[in-house]
């Protein structure tokens, strides 16, 4: 069976290249930080005061991880956990004032690597793939272990 041009096997490796391009590009500018962790920061950015679970959905991340995420990112002091006001029993997420400044930078580089994720493709095709890759990711969001879902307070254009 030749894997090569198949759609899991292509997803596969363009996911790699990020991971890689993303690794590459947060080293570079001084940051130990993952994409995942980029993506919780930039979620509770947009959302202060939501919990793990929604963090963990509106990054269609596995909600048994992501206490982990929480936590290293708490460690590095960008993230705080505070007692909710309406649950005594939740615990609802904000940014530091670090997390703040450090996201605020961040969102620069992450913007500026863009490019070099989809390299060898010109503008044109580029947007062609997004386009496709956003459908096809919709179309299946349902099959997926960790769903998007999208909160009420999604302001997701703010990478």
């Amino acid at each position: 069976m030749e894997i090569h041009n198949m759609a899991g096997h292509l997803i596969r490796r363009l996911n790699q290249i990020s991971m890689s391009v993303f690794q590459a590009a947060m080293k570079e500018a001084g940051y130990d930080l993952t994409s995942v962790q980029f993506a919780a920061l930039n979620a509770i950015a947009q959302n202060p005061g939501a919990d793990q679970a929604t963090v963990a959905g509106m990054i269609a991340y596995d909600r048994a991880t992501i206490g982990g995420v929480i936590d290293r990112l708490e460690s590095k002091g960008l993230v705080q956990r505070t007692i909710s006001k309406r649950d005594r029993r939740a615990r609802e997420l904000s940014l530091t004032d670090s997390g703040q400044e450090t996201l605020g930078r961040l969102r620069s580089v992450v913007r500026a690597l863009q490019p070099d994720i989809l390299t060898g493709l010109n503008d044109e095709e580029k947007a062609e793939f997004l386009r496709l890759a956003a459908k096809a990711a919709t179309a299946g969001n349902s099959l997926s272990r960790s769903p998007l879902i999208s909160h009420p307070d999604d302001k997701s254009d703010s990478v």
